[in-house]
């Protein structure tokens, strides 16, 4: 994919609206889903609408080779998700909160 000069390739493939840490798989789900600009910008406030509308181009012009980079996306993060162990559960988080508070004196 040639990439405009709006958008960068990161280190590892990411591809990033250039000056800002939003990626392209991060924008084009919500207009998958029926987003307007309007409504992307609501999502990414740091974004100029005309930034949002250069993206839906960029988007539609490529549209088989970003799906396809999204998708891989997508897959690299769940993978990634199902190899993080899991986190300390309720009581374990309220022991640790216990132990941080100062003892009280009677």
């Amino acid at each position: 994919m040639n990439l405009p000069d709006f958008l960068t390739e990161w280190t590892h493939g990411e591809i990033m609206l250039k000056g800002h840490r939003i990626a392209l798989h991060h924008v084009v789900p919500y207009y998958n889903q029926g987003d307007s600009a309007e409504m992307l910008l609501s999502q990414f406030p740091t974004l100029s609408l005309a930034l949002i509308h250069k993206v839906i181009a960029f988007y539609l012009e490529n549209q088989m080779d970003v799906d396809a980079y999204v998708a891989a996306q997508k897959a690299e993060i769940e993978r990634l998700a199902a190899t993080l162990p899991d986190g300390p559960g309720t009581v374990e988080l309220r022991r640790r909160l216990a132990a941080m508070r100062p003892a009280r004196t009677p």
